[in-house]
């Protein structure tokens, strides 16, 4: 075994373009690291929906050049196979470690399939790609991202035509080409012949983003935004000036691209400490509200002036910006579909059906939000909007942004604040208060074994209250493909419902928890707050104990 082993690391060395991780495998190999070997060759980093994401470094489990190359030559092989041949394909990367390497190791290898390939001009936001692949008709799109994912990884995300992320069956079939090719000398990766972009692709994407706004609307917000050592801030700038909004005050520690990322423990706004800094320069300069973007822009949180919270400022949660949003597109006329995850809150469907629009709910991810017919609005409680699906079919943080900054200055102008609209949501509504657990590990088979323990066992009650409905997603309804997911419903007038899942992209067993507490009036939401706080927090403690943690 040991010995098979030692070979299966020399033929990968052997082969390996990037002197970097080829000498990182050779010190391994001459130290006898048997036991991180056996880590980096127990198998290989499986393509699926989300594409590819791992750590970086040597060897079949990681993400490095190697692996690149192939997934690069399986999506060609695809992609010939769907008879694209000669298709353009559109490379976008971000400012992580080897993303650019891997961009350009795409595009030649897409060159050498006899397709073409055009690369963006710089590490750009996500949504630039996902917006390039249609307005440049090409065939499909690869972003190398981890998003908010820690400094030591990377990731490989593919799009085809309709701007849209890979769902299945593209995805097996695509790596059933990757595992179709042969040794990496036999791919054909030319020094060049592939377009680099110009600036023209983003001044086109900026033009785009004049959609999302209502001409004439105020543009008077004062904004601390960061960009949490990603590729956001000079398209936000742009963006913001274009628009007419006073410059967003920067935090500057955080505003240039750095793959280390040394401000934060992880570069999510939604992770503790990681909205400190920005916080910080909220204090000193006051403004109305606090915008960040994660490192690839693709998302964007929102927090609001709170005096009763440590830092005078309070995070909004992904579902409250999510129905702020929504309203401001109701007010605004909006015509079409308004959709959500069904871990988003169910506040979503609330505001749609007193507006009479459509509204549909898909499984988690915005492959399937952005697939949603006649899409006019779509979100997830992970800090994921998309507002202008004409434009980009994919979450935006830089046209949420932009609306959040209109709302805000609607709001303003009027002697009103994003809180304020809160509050008349919930007492129109009722108050959706959601909360999430997320428990990080680092052995995956201890989210295998929850989850096992929850379908062997499910709840009988939590919080004191019963449990009425069962669901397990991974069974497939009319509405919805089957999912590693289980869903509960609570008996109760507060509408409790409990989805418990595997993250998609990180190693984290996710429980998103909603109630619904009535009330009666202004004076009752601090009331109401406090109860629904009680509940969710009750639902935590028992659910953990329910999957052993």
């Amino acid at each position: 075994m040991q010995d098979d082993l030692i070979a299966r690391a020399g033929a990968w060395l052997a082969e390996d373009p990037d002197p970097e991780t080829a000498a990182e495998l050779e010190a391994l190999l001459d130290a006898g690291d048997t036991a991180e070997l056996a880590a980096r060759f127990s198998g290989t980093l499986q393509f699926g929906t989300a594409g590819l994401r791992g750590e970086l470094g040597a060897g079949p489990m990681r993400m490095n050049r190697s692996v690149v190359i192939r997934a690069a030559a399986g999506l060609a092989g695809y992609l010939k196979a769907q008879g694209h041949a000669g298709g353009l394909v559109v490379v976008g990367y971000d400012a992580r470690y080897k993303s650019a390497d891997f961009a350009r190791d795409t595009a030649a290898v897409m060159t050498g399939a006899g397709l073409r390939a055009a690369v963006l001009p710089r590490p750009l936001p996500t949504p630039v790609l996902a917006y390039a692949i249609r307005h440049l008709g090409a065939v499909a799109g690869v972003e190398v991202t981890a998003s908010h994912n820690p400094p030591r990884d990377n990731g490989y995300k593919v799009y085809l035509g309709d701007g849209s992320q890979i769902v299945s069956p593209a995805d097996a079939e695509i790596a059933g080409h990757i595992e179709a090719v042969g040794a990496l000398a036999d791919v054909p990766r030319p020094a060049d012949g592939w377009l680099q972009l110009d600036e023209e692709v983003l001044e086109a994407y900026l033009a785009r983003t004049d959609a999302v706004l209502t001409a004439g609307s105020p543009r008077s917000v004062r904004t601390v935004y960061t960009a949490m050592h990603g590729v956001g801030k000079d398209v936000v700038l742009a963006a913001f000036a274009r628009a007419g909004f006073p410059a967003p005050v920067l935090v500057e520690e955080q505003a240039e691209p750095d793959p280390a990322f040394p401000t934060v423990a992880f570069p999510n706004p939604e992770e503790p400490g990681a909205m400190d800094l920005a916080f910080a320069t909220a204090a000193r300069v006051h403004p109305d509200i606090v915008i960040a973007n994660d490192p690839d822009a693709d998302r964007c949180a929102v927090a609001v002036p709170d005096d009763s919270a440590a830092a005078g400022w309070r995070m909004l949660r992904g579902d409250e910006v999510g129905a702020l949003l929504a309203a401001h597109l109701v007010h605004k006329g909006a015509k079409g579909t308004f959709a959500e995850s069904i871990v988003s809150s169910s506040l979503l469907g609330r505001i749609a059906e007193a507006a009479g629009l459509p509204y549909e709910e898909t499984l988690t991810g915005f492959k399937w939000i952005s697939r949603v017919e006649g899409l006019r609005y779509g979100y997830e409680e992970a800090l994921g909007y998309c507002v202008d699906p004409a434009g980009v079919r994919d979450k935006d943080g830089i046209t949420a942004a932009l609306l959040v900054a209109e709302l805000a200055s609607e709001l303003k102008e009027r002697g009103r604040t994003l809180t304020d609209l809160l509050d008349d949501l919930a007492m129109e509504h009722g108050l959706h208060a959601t909360d999430q657990l997320s428990v990080r590990v680092e052995d995956l088979s201890v989210i295998a074994d929850a989850m096992k323990a929850l379908r062997a066992a499910p709840p009988a009650s939590l919080a004191g209250l019963r449990v009425v409905s069962a669901e397990d997603l991974a069974e497939g309804s009319a509405k919805l493909p089957p999912t590693d997911g289980l869903r509960y419903y609570l008996e109760g007038a507060y509408k409790a419902r409990v989805i418990v899942r595997p993250s998609g992209t990180e190693p984290k067993l996710k429980c998103y928890l909603e109630v619904v507490v009535p009330v009666a009036d202004a004076s009752d939401l601090v009331s109401a707050r406090a109860r629904g706080a009680g509940v969710l927090t009750s639902i935590k403690h028992d659910l953990s104990a329910a999957m052993g943690l």
